[in-house]
């Protein structure tokens, strides 16, 4: 009876395994010893104490996935990947500010420059207007080379 049990908890532990490495995860699982041991309904301490080649394999699965494919638990590859999406996107925004900081003062030194300018145009208009301070210029006769 005891080998019967001892069977069936490690052909449990083995089918647990199996669906953790093939990336079918229950819900409020992950691809740990933890939730080895519950998919399995094998008690951790028991796992460690009368299964630890078991533990064993499955860490060993599990590092040669990490190698081969990444995060063999498809939420955490998600996370893993949102995070830097995640920052990349933060990235993004910075320099976008920085763009929009520096096409605001731009903006406001051409809208400067160009009042500036309409003050200078109205004034010249006003003086010419007045005609007291415009002088004409002498017209010089050109010379030809004709002579």
């Amino acid at each position: 009876m005891p080998n019967d049990r001892h069977a069936d908890a490690e052909s449990r532990l083995t089918a647990a395994m199996d669906q953790l490495m093939a990336g079918d995860i229950p819900e409020g699982l992950r691809c740990d010893i933890k939730s080895l041991s519950i998919l399995a309904a094998v008690p951790r301490a028991t796992l460690y104490r009368t299964y630890p080649h078991v533990k064993e394999e499955f860490e060993s699965r599990l590092d040669r996935a990490r190698e081969a494919t990444g995060e063999p638990d498809p939420r955490l590859a998600q996370i893993a990947r949102l995070k830097a999406e995640v920052v990349s996107l933060k990235g993004r925004l910075s320099e976008m500010k920085q763009e929009a900081a520096e096409a605001t003062a731009f903006r406001t030194l051409a809208l400067s420059r160009l009042a500036e300018q309409h003050d200078e145009i109205q004034r010249l208009r006003a003086a010419l207007q007045d005609g007291g301070n415009v002088r004409t210029l002498p017209v010089r006769a050109r010379l030809t080379t004709d002579q």
